[in-house]
């Protein structure tokens, strides 16, 4: 009852938001392309203990001796590797326009990474809410200042109290292109697999909520542009994906796109042992396909795209082929990136 009350009152605030959007949006005559991103970045904690578990890990005296040496480091890989997909198969520096990102402790290592680095030349800005989860992690996203105007931001509570189940909520975000456009993306990190049937019960139940808000931002908006990115923890194939994210509610089950599915076999955002996965995925409206009238923003590029940096990558002499270069491999520093690689899509505005 407590979620659905939630649910209902989520739905009342975008239908108010939406029909006050044209307030916020000012079209204008500029033409161009957006490049939007996905990372869940692997445990982006600064080293103070903010009282969860998590967070007393990560310190230079916890299990992870996680030290100011190595906090900067990671944020430098970060933007690092933001900036390389800004140059991916781009002929000039084309930074992205949004980046949402999973596993961020807080507003702290966010202004760090936005300000504190050679990120700060590209003016972004950052939205982020606490949420309850038990490991003290959170999904964000980046904006280009001057290029995205935020107009609502919220979130959508997935967690289930009565089973003492506490996860990271759903981050909505809506707001104007330069054209004047609306742009809705959900950031999602849905559980792990840890726990079998239970943990896989509690990810479709997520899938078929963010489902359902998709359909009614869909409705409330048929020429907005909405779509989801995330940490799925299921490959597009699979039952929580394929029956909780992809069947429709208000909508035809075709209504929206994964654009993972595109990714050939063999390829994948993740690796578990000797195989790749796309648990990392963007899903889009269909409306987005084609320049149809009335819609200004379409998808011009083939498929969604994994950033498959050089320097994002080792040798895998266990497995063959390559893995990717974690910041931890269990409590191990190994001093790389992340566990995941970046996804991304590119976006036509037009008028």
């Amino acid at each position: 009852m407590e979620k659905r009350f939630l649910l209902r009152r989520m739905c009342f605030l975008t239908f108010l938001f939406l029909s006050l959007s044209s307030a916020f949006c000012q079209k204008n005559t500029n033409c161009d392309s957006y490049r939007l991103v996905f990372w869940n970045v692997e445990n982006l904690f600064d080293i103070w203990d903010d009282s969860t578990r998590a967070d007393e890990a990560f310190t230079p005296e916890g299990e992870y001796r996680w030290t100011n040496k190595r906090y900067k480091t990671k944020l430098q890989h970060l933007c690092q590797t933001l900036v390389a997909i800004g140059n991916d198969h781009m002929e000039k520096l084309h930074m992205p326009l949004l980046i949402g990102m999973a596993e961020v402790e807080n507003d702290k290592v966010l202004r760090d990474l936005c300000k504190g680095t050679p990120l700060r030349r590209y003016h972004y800005e950052y939205i982020h809410f606490e949420s309850p989860d038990k490991r003290g992690i959170d999904n964000a996203l980046l904006y280009r200042r001057g290029q995205f105007k935020p107009f609502l931001s919220q979130t959508i509570p997935v967690s289930d109290s009565s089973a003492d189940f506490y996860t990271r909520d759903i981050l909505l975000v809506e707001g104007c292109l330069p054209n004047g456009d609306t742009l809705i993306i959900l950031v999602n990190h849905f559980p792990s697999k840890r726990g079998g049937a239970t943990a896989d019960l509690r990810r479709t139940n997520i899938a078929r909520t963010l489902r359902y808000t998709l359909d009614t931002l869909a409705l409330a908006h048929p020429q907005a542009a909405v779509m989801a990115m995330g940490d799925f923890n299921a490959a597009p194939g699979e039952p929580e994906i394929r029956e909780g994210l992809m069947k429709g509610q208000l909508t035809p089950d075709n209504h929206f796109v994964n654009l993972m599915e595109t990714i050939e076999p063999g390829r994948g955002s993740y690796k578990y042992q000797d195989q790749w996965s796309c648990i990392d995925q963007i899903i889009i409206s269909r409306n987005l396909m084609e320049h149809t009238s009335g819609n200004a923003i379409r998808f011009f590029t083939d498929g969604a795209c994994i950033f498959e940096g050089d320097f994002l990558l080792l040798e895998d002499e266990k497995y063959l082929g390559k893995k990717i270069f974690r910041t931890y491999l269990g409590m191990r520093y190994k001093g790389g990136y992340s566990d995941h690689l970046p996804v991304y899509i590119d976006l036509m505005t037009t008028d």
